[in-house]
């Protein structure tokens, strides 16, 4: 019989508790890097695995797909391309100031080139990568059962220099994120050994070491005044730029070029060439004639054509402001500290690190002295042997088993052996080797007899009680510990240690003074929406034909604004510069592309903001209403307001231009064929939150078709054929122009 047994649980305290669980294994065993060793678990399990199957610096290239199969088998089974990925930037040196893997092949680039597949690609382990490895055989970490409990993991690699600063680590965890800036290796450990030597030592004199972060793709950092603040708090802001040369082409021409870029263009630096192309193509970065990408294996150079005449200074101030040749980094040096997330400062993530490197240092020379004591033991008790072999031998050769042998030398137990003399029986008697020793006799070779064998032995446990008396100094002086610590930091900082690459001042962001010459620009909007700008000898050079595919043209100033007033009562402007500037035969952009208004919203009206404000305008909706708004009610520095207020359903079907004083007549034409003729004056302005009045009573089905402003003098003469108005026939004549003939049977003239 089979009792269920169901317990009530509330659902939110079951929510709240599953949400928990879930942030914490996200942050604890995924997004943050731990203080000692500087890795994510994924990071950590790909190198422990490729240690485990022996890809060090000095064996052959091994195939990717070997170890990141090797890791999701056995440590990481979150899918081989999250491994992967993660195994890739470890080899990138773009991304990482000492890179951990030593990849042969496509491991993607600078440029945004993603990395070959992995059976394509071939790697093993970068020479430093043994620096966080290779004290892992002395169990000076602990080990964790792996996730289906059938091997075994170290919690933490027992890495002998800083490398949460050296290599930096990002990450987003669940309601948090990490970004730890890389630094310079030599500087780090320097900062380090100044600790160790003085563990009370000031933040500023520690960055008399470490200046500040190191990026692989150098750059310039700006804001060096602020670093303190953000080694102190542990989160801010660095503000880095490109480095770019000037070079001089002759002909009063000068080149700009990008030897070094920002940390943020690593991975996609093509992506950021592209951007600033899309600027100088749409006449956002005028100065330009020409940009070229001549980076190599040499290193980064990309060239800026200038063209000529150009205030450099002033264009290098619009080049940091507009494009991302100046970029900022937000530091937040959140990592795991005793398995919870902290954000230590500078001199803290130090103190971690030595702390660590005290204990794994004490759990290493205990080790070593434990092997060096049994050597020793085993040495004392192979001399001995020696010296009394031949008493063995007869214990040898009189002894049934290796039971009794054992027996007789640990404690002198001779019973059942059988002796050739007396002498040999009492020495026999007196044997008092431990196990370890008769281990070591017993598996002993006859060589092992000869004197200059008896003269290696005695010189290897002079050599052992070296040993033993340096590792017993080391863990039981503190300042020999400490001492051991500096040695090896010291040795590493001479091996991998470089010069820094990133620049560090302070750099005032000057303010670019924008020199535009004033130009008139002819703004077009076609049927389907787009709209564009172009120059106005293009738009008269192109044919009427042309011209007429266009429902909306006006000319506006370069420095100006263009203003648009839709369908569904909205204003939206913008820059005119801000437009895509083209040809006439170019497409332009969707104007949904650019202001937040629907697919379906369409243009009633386009002209320039100045002549918007200066004027008095009719609105006319489909349903019949009608107002007159002064231009001044849309002053607004928003990009995007409503025009006016519509009932559902409602829309603007034009707008036009009042000239009061000039006693224009409207008229509004319906879909059914009726025609109302109203004068202008009639009018009294309104708000542009207003509704407006009814111009004119409508049947149901029936809309405003069209809008006519008549000026003083003018007619409209429209026809109809069958209740149908045939509005290609619709005229207006003006004060002494002749009429030309109509169509249809009849016609009225209003």
């Amino acid at each position: 019989m089979v009792v269920e047994r169901i317990i009530p649980v509330e659902y939110q305290d079951e929510m709240k508790q599953s949400y928990v669980d879930y942030a914490m294994s996200v942050i604890v065993d995924r997004a943050l890097p731990d203080v000692r060793d500087g890795l994510k678990p994924v990071h950590r399990r790909v190198l422990y695995a490729m240690h485990e199957m022996g890809l060090h610096p000095s064996s052959p290239y091994r195939k990717s797909a070997k170890f990141v199969g090797e890791t999701m088998s056995k440590y990481h089974p979150h899918g081989d391309a999250a491994i992967y990925d993660a195994a890739v930037r470890l080899s990138q040196d773009f991304s990482m100031m000492a890179p951990l893997i030593d990849g042969h092949g496509n491991f993607g680039s600078i440029d945004g080139d993603s990395a070959a597949a992995m059976r394509y690609t071939e790697a093993k382990l970068s020479l430093i990568a043994l620096e966080l490895l290779q004290d892992i055989k002395y169990n000076v970490v602990d080990t964790q059962p792996n996730f289906d409990n059938y091997d075994e993991e170290p919690v933490v690699l027992p890495a002998k220099f800083p490398n949460l600063l050296v290599n930096g680590a990002d990450g987003i965890a669940v309601g948090m994120a990490t970004y730890i800036p890389p630094h310079n290796l030599t500087e780090v450990i320097q900062a380090v050994i100044e600790y160790i030597k003085d563990p009370s030592v000031s933040l500023a004199k520690l960055m008399k070491h470490v200046k500040g972060p190191d990026f692989p793709t150098g750059g310039i950092i700006t804001n060096k005044s602020e670093l303190s603040s953000i080694y102190e708090k542990g989160r801010g802001t660095v503000r880095i730029r490109a480095k770019i040369e000037e070079e001089d082409t002759g002909y009063g021409k000068t080149n700009l070029v990008i030897t070094e870029v920002p940390f943020t263009w690593s991975g996609n630096k093509s992506r950021h060439i592209e951007k600033i192309y899309e600027m100088a193509r749409d006449r956002k970065l005028d100065e330009l004639s020409d940009i070229r990408d001549e980076s190599s294996k040499d290193g980064i150079r990309i060239v800026l054509e200038v063209k000529r005449g150009v205030n450099i200074e002033n264009f290098l101030n619009k080049l940091y402001k507009k494009t991302p040749l100046e970029d900022t980094l937000s530091v937040n040096m959140l990592c795991l500290v005793d398995g919870a997330p902290m954000t230590p400062t500078l001199k803290e993530m130090i103190h971690y690190f030595v702390e660590f490197q005290r204990e794994i240092t004490l759990k290493k020379y205990n080790h070593l002295l434990a092997k060096a004591k049994d050597r020793q033991e085993v040495l004392l008790g192979l001399l001995r042997a020696i010296d009394v072999i031949d008493t063995i031998i007869e214990v040898l050769r009189g002894s049934r088993d290796v039971k009794m042998v054992r027996a007789c030398l640990m404690h002198g137990a001779i019973e059942g052996i059988r002796f050739k003399s007396k002498r040999a029986e009492k020495e026999a008697a007196k044997l008092a080797f431990t196990e370890r020793q008769v281990d070591a006799i017993l598996g002993m070779r006859l060589q092992n007899l000869i004197q200059l064998e008896v003269h290696q032995v005695s010189e290897e446990l002079d050599e052992t009680l070296k040993h033993i008396q340096s590792y017993e100094d080391i863990v039981t002086k503190e300042d020999v510990l400490l001492g051991t610590i500096k040695e090896y930091l010291t040795a590493i900082k001479k091996q991998f240690g470089s010069k820094r690459k990133t620049e560090i001042v302070d750099i005032e962001t000057a303010d670019y003074v924008e020199e535009i010459k004033e130009e008139e620009w002819i703004v077009l909007v076609d049927r389907f929406g787009y709209v564009k700008t172009t120059d106005v000898a293009n738009y008269k050079r192109s044919g009427e034909d042309t011209q007429k595919e266009f429902s909306f043209a006006c000319s506006a100033l370069n420095i100006g604004k263009v203003g648009f007033l839709t369908s569904k009562g909205n204003f939206c402007q913008t820059k005119t510069m801000s437009l895509p500037k083209g040809k006439m035969k170019d497409k332009g952009v969707p104007l949904d592309t650019i202001f937040k208004i629907s697919k379906d919203e369409s243009v009633v009206w386009m002209g320039s903001v100045e002549e918007l404000l200066s004027n008095q305008w009719l609105f006319v909706t489909k349903r019949g209403m009608v107002k007159v708004v002064a231009g001044v009610e849309f002053d607004s520095n928003r990009s995007f307001i409503a025009a006016t207020k519509l009932d559902d359903g409602d829309e603007v079907v034009s707008v036009k231009l009042v000239q009061s004083s000039y006693g224009e007549q409207v008229v509004l034409l319906t879909n059914h064929s009726n025609a109302l003729k109203f004068a202008t004056e009639s009018l009294s302005i309104q708000k542009k939150q207003s509704k407006g009045v009814k111009g004119i009573e409508l049947q149901e089905s029936e809309f405003v078709a069209e809008v006519w402003m008549l000026q003083k003098g003018e007619t409209l003469t429209i026809s109809w054929k069958n209740d149908d108005i045939d509005l290609h026939s619709i005229k207006v004549k003006k004060p002494g122009q002749k009429g030309g003939k109509l169509k249809g049977k009849e016609s009225e003239r209003i």
